[in-house]
């Protein structure tokens, strides 16, 4: 499997499944006649990022590999969603804030080219901590190791803290692309 195949599909599938819950939040918070932008301040524990963060966080490490896996340096504007994760506890934003960056990463992943990460997988790839800390790695090393980890954390982190304040989630909705995979005739009735 090439590294756009894995990649690409998982972001989009999982960033797409962010913001149906978050919408499922929306309605949550609507219907108990709160707005939910009080949501994007929630967290799990008081050291932990609040779900503004989480969201963000999400759609930077979804963009940072087309960024590194292509041999370019990260953009202003991918800096500054990772910017406004790392000050999401002084500025959350807003609901639409959150929806609108779901929605850009997605606009950029879904305008890739089939192979379009796919001459990474040998690049050697520097990944530079805040506090110093850097870890060399190739291309395919980076993507194991680094970019679907860390993605899957925030992606996960969110969702836990939407079930935390009461939002219906399940399990289907976490993995609710799986649904194109379903033989017919074997779902469950009732």
């Amino acid at each position: 499997m090439s590294l756009t195949h894995l990649l690409v599909p998982t972001f989009t599938q999982f960033l797409r499944g962010l913001s149906s819950w978050l919408d499922k939040a929306a309605a949550h918070r609507q219907a108990a006649g709160a707005e939910p932008d009080a949501l994007l301040s929630e967290r799990l524990a008081a050291d932990m990022y609040p779900l503004a963060a989480q969201v963000r966080f999400a759609c930077f490490q979804a963009l940072e590999p087309v960024c590194r896996l292509r041999g370019e340096p990260l953009p202003d504007t991918l800096l500054a969603v990772r910017q406004e994760g790392w000050n999401a506890n002084a500025q959350p934003g807003t609901w639409s804030d959150a929806k609108a960056r779901i929605d850009d990463a997605l606009a950029l992943l879904d305008g890739l080219s089939p192979d379009a990460l796919d001459a990474g997988g040998a690049l050697p790839i520097a990944l530079e901590m805040p506090n110093g800390v850097v870890f060399d790695m190739t291309g395919e090393q980076y993507a194991r190791d680094w970019a679907l980890p860390q993605f899957y954390f925030h992606v996960v982190t969110a969702y836990a803290i939407l079930r935390n304040q009461g939002v219906e989630l399940g399990k289907a909705d976490y993995v609710s692309y799986m649904l194109a995979y379903l033989r017919p005739g074997t779902m469950p009735q009732g």
